[in-house]
């Protein structure tokens, strides 16, 4: 009787270190995951931003050189 409550004291031991060890691979890849999941947001806010600071720029170049062809049909004659 205390040899098989002493096995099973042993198995239990074992399937808690087990079960330990398991969960601290889950938490290292769950915080690894974290991490990649972060520097994909922030990559992806920064190429957002990039587009936009483009599209300004893109604008404000269309505006400039649509103010210039309006002068330069004035003085041509034609607005």
């Amino acid at each position: 009787m205390a040899e098989n409550l002493r096995e099973k004291i042993v198995e239990t031991n074992r399937d808690v270190k087990w079960i330990c060890r398991t969960l601290k691979r889950m938490e290292e890849r769950d915080a690894e995951m974290e991490g990649r999941l972060r520097s994909l947001e922030n990559w992806r806010s920064e190429t957002a931003g990039e587009e936009r600071r483009e599209r300004e720029i893109a604008a404000g170049a269309g505006g400039v050189v649509g103010g210039i062809v309006a002068v330069v049909m004035r003085v041509i004659g034609w607005g």
